[in-house]
Parts: C-alpha cells; structure tokens; sequence
C-alpha cells in the first residue's frame, strides 16, 4: 500500500508538471506512465477534465511470446534501466516487472471503457482497437501509429549531386548536374549496388537535379512533389550577395528566425516541415528506402529522426555528395556518414552574428559559403573565381559522426 501511494504521487507531481507547460507554452502533452488500472485512468481523466484537456489514451498489448522475447533483447536491455548491467540479471528483472504487471494490470476494454478516447495496438500492431477519435489531431495520433512498424530496416538519405546553379553559388532554382554532380549520380548508384538491397525504393523530388543523381540507380523510382526544395519566392535563382543587395530587409529577417521566416512569395522551415508530413508518414510504413532530395528537405527529415528542435533544424548541415544513413534501433537512431569522395561545392551558411536590419553589407555576407564560379547577375559573364571547393573526403565540417548512437 505504501509503494501504491508513493506511485501516485510521483504520478500526480508529473501531472502537475505538465498542466503547468500546458498553460504556459505547451499545445500536447505526453504523459508516459504506467496507467495499468481503471482507476489510474479515472484520476487522469479528472485531473485533465478539470483543466479542460481532451485525452486519448494509447495502450499497447503483447501477448506473442516471440515478440516479447525479441523486445525484451532488442529493446529494454538498451534502455537506462538496464544499459549498464549484466545482461541475465536484466531478462530475469523484466520478466519479473511482466509478471508482476499481469497480476494487477486491467487493459482498457470496449465495453467498460466506451466513453474513453483511445486505441488499443495487440501484438505490435497485428490488430488494432480505435474508440471514440475527436478531433484533427487524435485521427493523426491514430493514423501514426497504425502506420509504423519495427521491422528492421534503413533510411538513406543524400542531397542532389551538385548542380551548375551550386557552382554559382544560387539557391533554387531547376538547373541541370555539374559535371561533378554526374559523377556523383554515378558513384551514389556504385555504392546502392553494394549495400545489396533488393526491396530498395528510391524517392525524389520533381527537380532535374535529385532526378538525373538517381537516373543511374537499378531500383524503382518515385517522384514526390513534397520533396521539392523549400520555396524561396523572390529570392528564387538568386544568389546570397544578390539578396542582399535587392532584398537587404528580408535577409536579415531571415537571419533573425530562420525557421519561422517565409521568403516573399515562397516557404518557411515551418512550412517545409508540414509539406513534408505525408513523406515522414510513408517513411515509417516503409523498409528501405534511399530519398535523394534537397537541403532543406534533407534537414527537416533529419530533424524528425534525430529529434532536433526548431532552432536547430534550420542549420543542420547537409553536404553535398554524403549519403547520410539512418537505421531506427530502439531509443534513438544509429547514424553513419559516408562521404563519397567526389568533390563539391560547400553550400552551408552559419548563422552570421549580426541580424539587424540595416546591418553593413560585410556583415551580412560574413558567412557565405565561398563557391567556384560568380556571375553576373544581368550579363551572366564571369565575374571572380573563387578556388574554394571542397572534398567531402577530407572533412565534412562533423556533420555526424561515423556510427555513432543518438538517442532520444
């Protein structure tokens, strides 16, 4: 009795804990705990009414010996709770919190339970039990989890190969491969072939750039309209010193919040990020996939498997000619980096630290990436030669590591 009442405690100052960021700042609360009984659920449901919170409830049932055998190995002895010790002691702990949880555990059922939102996942997602959705986002909460699975499985992801607009240093745009970007279409399709996939997708983008860098892949390949690069409007084709020069306003605006500005005409991050959805949702339906899309797309997408924020994400770096590989384990992701030695174009611009409007032009362009080729802007003649490509060989500025577990 007196463990049951320090658990409900604990379980109320983590209630608290959350209406307090819900009133504050917060939108959607996760209240990850054990809430094994009808009674638990009915104290949530008071506290939360009290408050006006809607709630839906997620349980998941494992009744598959298989199942649980390979989630107990593959999943909890990588949790905290067990990471650090010996590895019989923690099966035979687990099986000893199972055992003790199916003496006291009261799953949701349909008919008692009918006037509580929830679903009910049985067997990881063999059959499913959805009751009562209201609402926008517990129909999305549903279709998520309805869709993911824990198949083993691996998520590529890699820019275009470098385009003559990169060598110009312009954003946007629908140009063609340099001849560097060709070399590397063909030493992305040499690697593919030799991670021996033969479910392999390919996804990209509806620009000639992400297309032409999969024309030499041996595997089926699908456009998506959602992977097409962030939409800079006016500022489309043009590069950052012109940008500064016609637009100086809208450039240190951009700097000042890079993930909620919105280009005239055009995107913000925040934008990109919900376009992207539908491609994050088919993501986890799937094995594996190779997406070649673009640099703001590809910072987005990592964003959501690395769990990174909104500050973040914006300023993620993405090189050219790095295929980046995601392999979902439990708690996190592994991810490897694998430059393909061909060499690029650096296309990464910090954040400079002066945002102020009205700012010097010198300020302004202090951390614009170099680029081989400047032109200019009316007559498209030569105008400077900058000998400052790089070879993603050499460094790749530790965008990640290699193999390297990130956690969530």
């Amino acid at each position: 009795m007196e463990a049951q009442a320090i658990r409900h405690k604990c379980a109320e100052a983590a209630l608290n804990d959350m209406a307090e960021w819900l009133d504050t700042e917060g939108e959607v609360g996760v209240f990850d705990a054990t809430n094994t009984t009808r009674q638990r659920r009915d104290f949530i449901m008071q506290f939360c009414g009290k408050r006006g919170y809607k709630v839906f409830f997620v349980e998941s049932v494992c009744e598959d010996p298989d199942i649980i055998e390979s989630n107990i190995l593959e999943v909890k002895l990588n949790s905290p709770d067990y990471r650090k010790g010996d590895r019989d002691d923690a099966i035979r702990d687990f099986l000893q919190r199972i055992a003790h949880y199916i003496d006291a555990y009261q799953s949701i059922d349909e008919q008692a339970d009918k006037d509580l939102s929830f679903i009910k996942i049985i067997n990881v997602g063999s059959r499913f039990l959805v009751n009562k959705v209201t609402g926008h986002l517990q129909s999305r909460v549903v279709y998520y989890l309805m869709n993911i699975h824990i198949i083993p499985r691996t998520i590529y992801l890699t820019r275009h190969g470098e385009s003559n607009l990169n060598l110009q240093g312009k954003i946007g745009g629908d140009s063609d491969l340099s001849e560097r970007g060709w070399c590397y279409s063909k030493a992305l399709s040499k690697y593919m072939e030799g991670q021996k996939l033969s479910d392999l997708k390919v996804w990209t983008s509806q620009f000639k750039r992400t297309v032409q860098t999969a024309s030499h892949i041996d595997a089926p390949i699908e456009q998506w309209k959602a992977l097409d690069e962030l939409d800079a409007g006016v500022c489309d084709g043009l590069t950052y010193e012109d940008i500064q020069s016609q637009h100086p306003e809208e450039f240190a605006l951009r700097d000042q919040d890079k993930y909620h500005y919105r280009y005239p005409m055009g995107e913000s991050y925040q934008d990109l990020v919900a376009r992207l959805e539908p491609v994050i949702m088919e993501l986890e339906r799937q094995k594996n996939v190779l997406v070649i899309c673009h640099q703001g797309v590809m910072r987005c997408l990592l964003a959501y498997f690395l769990d990174k924020n909104s500050d973040e994400l914006p300023y993620l770096k993405c090189p050219l000619h790095t295929v980046i590989k995601l392999t979902p384990v439990a708690y996190g992701c592994r991810v490897e980096t694998v430059p393909l030695n061909v060499e690029a174009v650096d296309t990464h611009r910090p954040k400079p630290e002066v945002v102020e409007i009205g700012r010097a032009e010198l300020d302004a362009l202090s951390t614009v990436p170099p680029y081989p080729v400047a032109l200019d802007s009316e007559s498209g003649e030569k105008v400077s030669k900058l000998a400052s490509s790089r070879s993603e060989s050499e460094d790749s500025d530790g965008v990640f590591e290699k193999e390297i577990m990130v956690t969530s």
